[in-house]
């Protein structure tokens, strides 16, 4: 029986996918309901699978995934979204991710998704564009993120709302650290006003408007 960790931040679209894993007799060994607790959840829980919602709090799922890849137990990745556009599939495919499936499409297709990639295959949403992949597998470079995991991190937390202290509380780190963060991020995106930072956050997909 496949083995499964599902993260997603909304418990009504958990329990969807549960109900929906559960009647393709999937076994379910663990639930998240951010990025940083489905990390911590799958050296204990050991699934098969982990499906990530990419837009979800303290850590999103493309950075969810970087971090699992570096994990000395490996699972497969499935990410849940509803973007579809080119950059982040092609991060996506660069992180590890295996799989990567569209919330728009049917049920059937995450089902599918699962058979795929645990018999080592790469299953990618019917609509996405043929030409992301090609340039993957082909190794075109693309221009990289000009942002470390954690500065995408502190990006995404400021985004949401939180203050330098909740940064600090956050992230276990102290305020002068978080501090630091910030200024070196606002530095580096020539961004300069927390409502700037919140818009660009938005725009890259990492918080919902």
């Amino acid at each position: 029986m496949v083995r499964i960790v599902l993260a997603d931040d909304h418990v009504l679209v958990r329990q969807g996918l549960r109900a929906l894993l559960e009647r393709e007799e999937f076994e379910l060994v663990g639930e998240a309901s951010d990025g940083d607790e489905a990390v911590r959840l799958v050296p204990t829980a050991r699934p098969d699978v982990t499906i990530l919602d990419l837009s979800m709090p303290v850590l999103n799922g493309l950075d969810a995934a970087r971090e699992l890849q570096r994990s000395p137990y490996k699972t497969k990745v499935i990410l849940l979204t509803r973007h579809d556009e080119d950059q982040y599939v092609t991060e996506a495919l660069r992180r590890g991710v295996k799989g990567y499936v569209l919330k728009n499409q049917a049920a059937s297709d995450l089902v599918q998704a699962i058979r795929q990639v645990v018999c080592g295959g790469i299953y990618l949403s019917p609509g996405i564009s043929g030409a992301v992949v090609e340039a993957y597998l082909s190794k075109t470079e693309v221009a990289r993120n000009l942002l470390t995991s954690r500065e995408r991190q502190v990006l995404q937390m400021i985004g949401e709302g939180n203050s330098t202290k909740d940064l600090a509380r956050l992230l276990g780190i102290s305020v002068k650290t978080a501090e630091s963060h910030r200024t070196r991020l606002m530095r580096k995106l020539d961004i300069h006003r927390t409502a700037n930072l919140v818009r660009y956050a938005i725009r890259r997909g990492l918080v919902q408007p």
